[in-house]
């Protein structure tokens, strides 16, 4: 019974926890996937959806979408750099080039 009753006690402050509270950015956490955000539920309280789940879910999805925009760039660049060599060993082998 008092491990129930220090729950309430003592909460940390909003400003002294992480946005999403360490719920979802563990390192074994796999990006969400477009279902997961489709069929995900929060539980409600009395005036509505839990706020902190609301906001720790939201906050994974961005960090997911920010990882998949950095992802997307870095892809990007490689295509650009694979495709400026494959011009350049084409050119240095076309036949008739100059050799």
């Amino acid at each position: 019974m008092r491990n129930v009753l220090d729950l309430f006690r003592s909460r940390p402050s909003a400003a002294s926890r992480p946005p999403n509270g360490g719920w979802y950015r563990s390192e074994s956490c796999r990006p969400l996937s477009p279902g997961q955000v489709r069929e995900r539920h929060f539980r409600t309280v009395r005036r509505g959806l839990d706020p902190e789940e609301v906001h720790a879910f939201l906050y994974r999805v961005a960090g997911d979408l920010a990882l998949a925009r950095r992802e997307l760039a870095r892809t990007a660049e490689e295509n650009v750099r694979i495709k400026r060599a494959l011009r350049s060993w084409q050119s240095r082998f076309t036949p008739g080039a100059g050799w």
